[in-house]
C-alpha cells in the first residue's frame, strides 16, 4: 500500500475538525468554547500516540505496533512496514553470514580477515590449530605480535605479497606453513596459512634422492669413460667397426656425464640461498669470462657474437650460482641458432633494473611452449636435443638462481625469428663497482 502525507492534507484535516467544531458551536451557542475542547481533544489525542509510539518503540518486545485508525493509524502501519522489510534484509545478511563462515571453516588451511594495520578482525577454526590464533579472543591484536617469525616481519615490512612466506608453525613445530596475503573487501587483507609439511619432506625427499644418485653415478661413468678413452687410444687393435662402437659409447657417456652434473648443480641452487654467502659480483667480468669459456663451442658454428656492456654496474648476489645462469643462456643460444648465426649479448640499464639479455636470430619458440620452458627436462624438440647434448635442465637451474636473486626472466620468441631471453635484476640487489 501506497501512502503520501504533505502538508496541504494536514491543514486541510484540521482545517476540517475546526470547521465541524465552529458549526456545532454555532448551533448549541458556544462558538469558541467548542473549538478549543476539539483543540485540546486533538492534541491530547496526537500526545497519547507520540506516548504509545515511544513505549512500543523502546519497551515493548511485540513487533506488532499499537492499533489505531486515522494517520496515525497509517503511520503505525508504514513502520510496521519498515521493520518486516529491515528483519527480512537482517535474515537474509545472516544467512550470507553463516554460509560465509560455513564455508571459512570447511577451508582446509588457516583464514585471517585483517584491518589495513594488520589487526585481527575474523579467524576460522584452523587458525587456532595451525597458528594459535583464537577469535573472538584475539580479535584487535596485530598479526605481527602472535606470530613472531623473522621472515614473517620482513614479509610484512615488504609489503610484496606476490610470494608467499614460508615459516614454522607457532603451535607444533614439526609444521611447515606457506602464508599468503592479499587484498580483501574494502581496506582489509586476508591471510590464509597452508601446511605443506608433506611437500615439504616429499620436495626434500626427491632432492636427497636426485642429489644422491647423481653423484653416486659420477664413479661408474668416470670408470666407464676412462676405459673407453684406453681402448680409443690403442686404434691399431681394433677394427673400424669396433672403434666406431666405443666412440658412440663415449659419446653418449660424455652426454650423460654432462646431465648427471646438471642434476647435481639443480640440486644445489634447489636448496634454500645462504645469505652469508652473498658478495658483490662484477657481472661485467663475469660475462667477458663467459664469453672466452664458451668460444670452443663456437668453433664449429663460426656464430657472430655482438657484446654490448655497462662496466660500472654489478649485482649483489652468489658467484657461482649468477654464472652458471648466465652460462645457460649463453649455451642454449649457441646450441640451438644455426651456423654463422648471430648472438647479441648484453648487460645495460633498463629503467631501474638491470637486464643481462641474450638474442639469438635462430628458429625461436612456439607460443604454446614458452610457459613450459623452465619446467624439468621439458624440452620443445626432443630430438634436436639429443642432437645438442640438451637435457632439459638449463631453463630450470636458472629459474632457482634467479628466485635466490629476486630476478625475473623474461622469454621473447615469435617462431622463425629468433628468441631473446632476459633477466631483469631489481634495484636494490644494484651495486656500484
Amino acid at each position: 500500500m501506497y501512502f503520501r502525507l504533505s502538508i496541504s492534507t494536514l491543514f486541510y484535516r484540521l482545517v476540517f475538525w475546526l470547521f465541524i467544531s465552529a458549526v456545532l458551536g454555532y448551533i448549541i451557542g458556544f462558538i469558541w468554547q467548542v473549538i478549543a475542547l476539539t483543540c485540546l481533544f486533538l492534541l491530547v489525542s496526537h500526545y497519547r500516540h507520540l506516548y504509545l509510539l515511544t513505549k512500543w518503540l523502546w519497551h515493548s518486545k511485540s513487533l506488532s505496533p499499537p492499533q489505531a485508525s486515522g494517520i496515525w493509524g497509517l503511520i503505525y502501519d508504514g513502520l510496521y512496514r519498515l521493520i518486516r522489510q529491515q528483519r527480512k534484509k537482517q535474515k537474509v545478511l545472516n544467512d550470507k553470514i553463516r554460509r560465509f563462515r560455513d564455508g571459512a571453516e570447511a577451508l582446509p588451511d588457516a583464514a585471517l580477515v585483517l584491518s589495513e594495520d594488520l589487526s585481527i578482525l575474523w579467524g576460522n577454526k584452523k587458525a587456532q590449530n595451525i597458528l594459535g590464533i583464537q577469535w573472538p579472543g584475539d580479535v584487535g591484536q596485530r598479526i605481527d605480535n602472535l606470530i613472531r617469525f623473522p621472515e614473517f616481519s620482513k614479509y610484512l615490512e615488504t609489503g610484496n605479497f606476490n610470494a608467499p612466506c614460508k615459516i614454522i608453525s607457532p603451535v607444533d613445530h614439526e609444521l611447515q606453513l606457506e602464508l599468503r596475503m592479499m587484498p580483501y573487501g574494502s581496506e582489509q587483507l586476508l591471510l590464509l596459512a597452508r601446511d605443506i609439511s608433506k611437500i615439504h619432506r616429499l620436495e626434500e625427499m626427491r632432492r636427497d634422492f636426485v642429489a644422491n644418485v647423481s653423484h653416486e653415478l659420477k664413479t661408474p661413468l668416470t670408470v666407464v669413460r676412462g676405459y673407453v678413452e684406453m681402448i680409443q687410444s690403442t686404434e691399431h687393435a681394433l677394427d673400424p667397426h669396433w672403434q666406431k662402437a666405443f666412440s658412440t659409447i663415449e659419446g653418449q657417456v660424455s652426454r650423460m656425464g654432462r646431465l648427471v652434473e646438471q642434476l647435481l648443480i639443480l640440486s644445489r641452487v634447489e636448496i634454500q640461498i645462504d645469505h652469508d654467502a652473498r658478495e658483490v659480483v662484477d657481472m661485467p667480468a663475469l660475462i667477458s669470462g663467459l664469453i672466452e669459456e664458451v668460444s670452443w663451442l663456437n668453433q664449429e658454428k663460426q656464430h657472430q657474437i655482438e657484446v654490448d656492456i655497462e662496466s660500472s654496474i654489478g649485482i649483489m648476489g652468489i658467484e657461482t650460482e649468477l654464472k652458471s645462469a648466465c652460462a645457460n643462456l649463453l649455451s642454449n643460444a649457441i646450441a640451438y641458432t644455426p651456423k654463422n648465426g648471430i648472438i647479441r649479448l648484453s648487460w645495460l640499464r633498463d629503467g631501474t633494473k638491470m637486464k643481462f639479455s641474450v638474442q639469438d636470430n635462430g628458429p625461436g619458440i612456439k607460443p604454446e611452449h614458452l610457459n613450459r620452458l623452465t619446467e624439468r627436462f621439458y624440452r620443445v624438440d626432443k630430438s634436436r636435443s639429443r642432437d645438442t647434448g640438451g637435457s632439459g635442465l638449463g631453463l630450470a637451474i636458472v629459474k632457482h638462481v634467479l628466485h635466490h636473486h629476486n630476478a625475473e626472466l623474461v622469454i621473447n620468441s615469435r617462431w622463425g625469428q629468433g628468441s631473446e631471453f632476459v633477466i631483469y635484476f631489481e634495484q636494490t640487489s644494484q651495486r656500484e663497482l
